[in-house]
């Protein structure tokens, strides 16, 4: 068993001007740098743009988006909620990629209005099932966000959003650390 900290991948989903994932994100990239078992990597939709036709070359935020995908042992997304789902932009980046998905563990983290982004969770959660990752049950979500965010970008709640995040992290690092140590031992072939 391989104690090095997991990379992890953390991916801002929306590139929407005016978004608020830059305040989630950083928020959450905080939380989780603070652990001894991870190692963060951020990587933003709004900075990986896909090739522009199949075949073509990939720009150059692409090419380091999935650098850092394939290098990571496990992924958070940053999901708000538009229109009932997720943003167009980050299903480009899912489809963009197969491989880097296979038998590693995702976490979300989500925001929006009523549902604090939930709908677009569930929606994601068919999406890497399909491509043979492994889902947490538990995530950090933020209905309203607006409204839990100080102007100084951190939750006025930062106990509650902290224990959950907390929560969702221990989660994602025993599914990290179980799914590497299987993949070095017998590599995921389906």
């Amino acid at each position: 068993m391989e104690n090095t900290p997991l990379r992890v991948a953390v991916i801002t989903g929306s590139t929407r001007e005016g978004r608020f994932a830059p305040t989630v994100t950083t928020w959450f990239a905080e939380q989780a740098g603070q652990r001894d078992d991870m190692v963060i990597d951020l990587v933003d939709t709004a900075d990986a743009p896909p090739p522009s036709r199949l075949g073509s070359p990939a720009p150059d935020g692409f090419a380091e988006a999935t650098r850092k995908l394939r290098d990571a042992d496990a992924f958070v997304v940053i999901a708000c909620e538009y229109n009932h789902s997720f943003p167009g932009t980050l299903k480009n980046l899912i489809d963009s990629h197969f491989h880097e998905w296979r038998a590693k563990p995702v976490a979300f983290v989500s925001y929006g209005g009523v549902s604090g982004g939930l709908r677009s969770v569930e929606h994601l959660r068919g999406v890497f099932a399909e491509l043979h990752a492994v889902t947490m049950r538990d995530s950090v979500s933020f209905h309203a966000p607006w409204n839990w965010f100080g102007e100084d970008g951190r939750p006025t709640d930062p106990d509650g959003a902290g224990a959950a995040a907390k929560g969702m992290l221990d989660q994602l690092a025993w599914w990290g650390h179980a799914l590497r140590d299987a993949r070095a031992v017998r590599p995921y072939g389906a």
